[in-house]
């Protein structure tokens, strides 16, 4: 299953959003295969400073995995650049598939 939401970054700072996800922590990484995400990309729009995700999934959702003491880190590590929930996890506004070519 594919599943796509946005996100907003803070103004000034895709470099280092970019830099922390180049450097993203090999648990983070190996947490997402062994729950089933694979095929995960994040695309930016400098105009609104939206952060549009694709993933595929095929086993735990994404609020399964906020339980994960790792992943909640790592939100925490990057509540200042990007719009946050109360418990750090980023405001995440799901999208609806219109169209998909295999």
């Amino acid at each position: 299953m594919r599943f796509a939401f946005r996100m907003v970054l803070k103004p000034g700072c895709e470099a280092e959003y970019e830099k922390r996800h180049r450097e993203i922590w090999p648990e983070i990484v190996k947490l997402l295969r062994e729950s089933g995400v694979s095929n995960y990309s994040i695309f930016f729009d400098k105009e609104t400073n939206y952060l549009f995700a694709v993933q595929e999934q095929g086993g735990l959702s994404s609020q399964d995995l906020g339980s994960e003491p790792v992943i909640q880190k790592w939100w925490a590590y990057m509540a200042d650049i990007m719009e946050t929930n109360a418990d750090k996890s980023p405001v995440s506004i799901p999208m609806k598939e219109f169209f998909y070519m295999p």
